[in-house]
């Protein structure tokens, strides 16, 4: 049976000779990393602008808040099938060849070299991320208190004149009730009299228009649960399909980096 002559098998244990040079080269590693780094800020930046585009202020444009969320998913696959592939072919091709290496020993290690790339890159991303993320943390409790400002003063539209001073407390009290989040039973029945006090509204009107506020703000922080459930979902399986992608990539330009040097020798 033909064997390739610049791979052996590994020698006897008598005359085993444990080798002083590391199995991992880092700087393909490295190199994979920035290059699916560089690879994924592209994607989600295209990605961002391709949401942005679906995306319409206007009522009844634009594509439906579910189907977003599956083309973000959708896109986050995608971009992590497509960097991890280049960060893990790099990663392979780009190291050094072992020598008297049995092959089985050399495909392992060319998929530990992209999955070692698509580790560091991930790392990398994610301490971007946990950046972005205190960012946008502050930004979503100036965006919930701002929805509670909002149905507040939806709460308080009257068409009869007014202090401006008692409206002003009226409307912070009641915000800070709605920001609060768990509006029960005995929360909706002092606001339908904070508001039926200056409104004008009569105790049912009150009670309705409050029981229809409440509903809207539990329905939209819903919606932003789903949503944020799916993408977690959606992200972690991209991780684990980029995790093998660069993996079997490693191991593919590995492969075509020795089989190059073959046919180089031999011719």
């Amino acid at each position: 049976m033909a064997t390739n002559p610049n791979y052996s098998l590994a020698p006897s244990a008598a005359g085993a000779v444990e080798s002083s040079r590391s199995a991992v080269n880092w700087g393909p590693v490295f190199a994979g990393a920035a290059v699916a780094m560089g690879s994924t800020l592209i994607l989600l930046s295209l990605g961002s602008g391709l949401g942005f585009a679906v995306a319409s202020p206007w009522p009844g444009a634009g594509v439906a808040a579910t189907s977003f969320v599956i083309g973000t998913g959708i896109w986050l696959i995608v971009t992590q099938w497509l960097s991890s592939f280049l960060g893990g072919y790099l990663a392979g091709r780009l190291r050094t060849r072992w020598t008297n290496v049995h092959t089985d020993e050399v495909f392992f290690r060319d998929t530990a070299h992209g999955f070692l790339a698509w580790a560091v890159s991930a790392v990398l991303i994610a301490g971007i991320a946990l950046n972005a993320a205190a960012a946008a943390t502050g930004a979503t409790a100036a965006s919930a208190a701002a929805s509670a400002s909002y149905a507040a003063d939806t709460l308080m539209r009257s068409n009869r004149p007014m202090t401006e001073a008692s409206s002003a407390n009226a409307r912070a009290e009641i915000t800070r009730v709605l920001a609060h989040g768990d509006v029960d039973d005995a929360d909706q029945s002092y606001l339908a009299n904070q508001v039926a006090a200056q409104t004008g509204l009569s105790p049912e009107e009150a009670r309705k228009r409050v029981g229809n506020t409440v509903q809207a703000l539990r329905e939209t922080a819903d919606k932003a649960r789903k949503a944020s459930s799916a993408i977690g979902f959606f992200t972690a399986l991209s991780m684990v399909i980029g995790a093998f992608i660069a993996s079997v990539a490693a191991a593919y330009g590995g492969r075509q980096r020795d089989d190059h040097e073959d046919r180089v020798r031999l011719g």
